[in-house]
């Protein structure tokens, strides 16, 4: 999978969500629907995320330092993680909340012309958010197929935003068809079921980041391409007569950290091996810049 572009996928979001949420509220306080204020939170929600991903990403590069000899990259899957939980707390439990107070106590839509204005003009500006956000989705997805991209994918934020804007887009039909309904039919109840169904939808899409992001946190290998290419690289080293054990873990989206246990020829000397090891090395990080920090433990086969 190809390096991704965040900044550029995040901002185009920011942007999108921000005129998108100015936009609803206006709507919302002048039609009293509820899908227009449930989008409204939506939308400041989807903001307030790319706004935490945008400093998880600067927090991410910050160089190692004694506490944390391994560097600062987790920060990006850490904040990623709490953009999942927002989304399911503040956008999904509102949408919700707001969603069973007007279906109990349903208050009819004022002007549904207002309303389909607004939400044209946000469906146009959140689709070419997820446009972008495709886009560049697909440029590191290579031949895998979607869902396999995405369980594979070691950088959060590009991902993230796609799935955030498709529910967008997603709420932003289920708005037009509860206000639709609720004013060809004269019944407001319509409006407050339309929220529901976005609260449901949202809570959805939280779970799936949520679970995604908490395999990241914990700490997830390598590609399985890159662990085999290690064992291939001191494998074919004559010093070598086994290698045992390799773990890998991402540390950060495109750094990873390389732990293996090898077997040297024992007639082989100290200096012999450095230089064996430091060679394998330099090759490696030539052919996967993403290896980080390479520790090799030399270690005897069971008898």
């Amino acid at each position: 999978m190809a390096e991704s572009n965040n900044k550029l996928v995040l901002f185009a979001a920011l942007g999108a969500n921000l005129g998108i949420a100015v936009a609803k509220f206006v709507a919302a306080a002048l039609t009293g629907s509820s899908a227009m204020l449930t989008e409204g939170f939506h939308s400041v929600v989807d903001s307030s995320n790319q706004l935490l991903l945008l400093y998880g990403e600067r927090a991410s590069r910050r160089p190692p330092d004694e506490i944390h000899p391994l560097g600062y990259g987790r920060e990006l899957y850490f904040w990623s993680f709490v953009v999942a939980i927002l989304i399911f707390a503040t956008g999904a439990g509102l949408s919700i909340y707001e969603g069973v107070h007007h279906v109990l106590e349903p208050a009819p839509v004022q002007d549904a012309t207002v309303a389909y204005i607004v939400l044209a003009i946000s469906f146009l500006l959140e689709g070419a958010s997820w446009l972008t956000a495709l886009r560049e989705f697909r440029r590191t997805q290579g031949e895998l197929g979607w869902w396999q991209a995405i369980r594979r994918s070691k950088d959060p934020a590009t991902f993230i935003v796609l799935f955030e804007d498709s529910a967008a887009l997603f709420g932003l039909v289920i708005a037009a068809i509860g206000v639709f309904l609720a004013h060809w039919t004269g019944e407001p109840a319509w409006d407050g079921a339309a929220s529901i169904v976005i609260g449901v939808a949202l809570a959805i899409v939280a779970f799936m980041l949520a679970r995604e992001s908490k395999g990241l946190l914990i700490g997830e290998r390598a590609d399985p391409r890159l662990i085999a290419a290690i064992r291939a690289a001191f494998a074919a080293r004559p010093e070598v007569t086994a290698v045992q054990e390799i773990i890998t873990i991402h540390i950060a989206p495109r750094r990873v950290y390389v732990s293996a246990s090898i077997d040297f020829e024992d007639d082989v000397p100290v200096g012999a091996v450095e230089r064996l090891i430091a060679e394998t090395e330099a090759a490696l990080r030539q052919a996967w810049p993403q290896i980080d920090s390479v520790y090799i433990k030399p270690k005897a086969r069971p008898a």
